[in-house]
């Protein structure tokens, strides 16, 4: 995939940025160096394990080819240990990009239906955190998220895991809802977003991303979204725009990704800029960044193209994330106040 780059400077400014993620997938951030590794473990599975080829396999038709894909290599996962590895090495890779605090989308479902079980995966995760948090420096939250294709055996089961105090991780901050949105009408799953949302937990499905813009409103209004996974076909519906502005409800933006899966034709195209003039607060994420050839860095150039942003606008769009995070009051505080010392110290070099 050919991104159009951001000047060489801008690049280097990006790069050293501190930021915060707030939609990326936990399979989906599985790198070519984490999936051959996973691949060499389970021999015999149709991933192949030299990265080179897995860059070939990484190439989509459209929405439903990459759901297939990713579900092969959800399929490498199958013990604790392999849990744990995908876990701490996706901090690895995003401390590398200086991601100081990420939410992570986890289905929970997938692993323990697959027999994985449930206390060991909730330890898997939270052991990788911590070690995250003390050796790279890189705050983790889990999102759990029901994969809406499969229905109300995943649905309650994943609000289980997410609200049962003896299973429950530390760590966990939202509750989601991802896969496939044609035919997953949203409002089924009211009843498990209002028991999450009674449990304490934010509310952050993915919505409009391949389906139009009434999608995006039964997120708000029947799943009580507090920020909308993608959002792309929210620029059809001005009302919508207007509504996500004045309320302040975060967009997740993913342009990479949405080109990717066909959501969107072209990058030039991107809806980007629309959400941005009508005022939305927009904040830029990789969704499941080496099966789309992109990293978050690369995801700020393509950002930046779009909306002819210089540096300091860059960082405001850092801070933008930092804000629609679920991060307490002072870590939002420490890591706006590291993006501007970063800022003028890079701009008066």
């Amino acid at each position: 995939m050919t991104h159009q780059h951001a000047p060489r400077d801008l690049q280097a400014f990006i790069a050293g940025l501190p930021k915060a993620e707030l939609h990326v997938h936990h399979v989906g951030s599985a790198s070519p160096r984490i999936v051959s590794e996973l691949a060499a473990r389970h021999p015999g599975s149709k991933v192949p394990c030299d990265p080179e080829a897995l860059a070939e396999y990484f190439t989509f038709t459209d929405f439903a080819h990459f759901i297939e894909v990713y579900l092969s290599v959800v399929d490498l996962i199958r013990t604790p240990e392999d849990v744990r590895l995908l876990t701490y090495e996706v901090a690895r890779d995003m401390a590398r990009q200086q991601v100081r605090y990420a939410e992570l989308t986890i289905t929970p479902f997938s692993s323990t239906r697959r027999g994985i079980d449930a206390r060991a995966f909730m330890d898997a995760i939270e052991d990788a955190r911590k070690a995250a948090e003390k050796e790279f420096g890189t705050v983790l939250r889990w999102c759990f998220d029901i994969p809406g294709e499969a229905g109300a055996e995943a649905a309650d089961e994943t609000l289980r895991l997410a609200t049962d105090d003896r299973l429950r991780p530390e760590g966990l901050v939202s509750f989601g809802l991802g896969g496939p949105e044609i035919g997953v009408p949203r409002p089924q799953f009211k009843p498990h977003f209002d028991r999450a949302i009674a449990a304490g937990l934010h509310s952050v499905p993915h919505a409009g991303e391949t389906t139009g813009p009434q999608t995006v409103w039964d997120a708000l209004t029947e799943l009580g979204a507090e920020r909308i996974g993608h959002g792309t076909s929210s620029a059809e519906d001005p009302k919508l725009l207007a509504h996500l502005a004045e309320h302040r409800i975060p967009l997740e933006v993913c342009p990479t990704s949405n080109i990717a899966t066909r959501a969107v034709a072209d990058l030039d195209e991107h809806p980007i800029r629309k959400f941005a003039e009508a005022g939305v607060l927009v904040t830029v994420n990789s969704d499941d960044p080496p099966m789309f050839g992109t990293d978050l860095n690369t995801e700020y150039a393509v950002a930046a193209r779009l909306l002819g942003l210089d540096e300091r606008g860059v960082a405001e769009l850092a801070k933008n994330a930092v804000h629609a995070s679920f991060l307490d009051e002072a870590g939002k505080a420490r890591i706006a106040a590291e993006i501007d010392a970063y800022t003028e110290r890079r701009l008066a070099s």
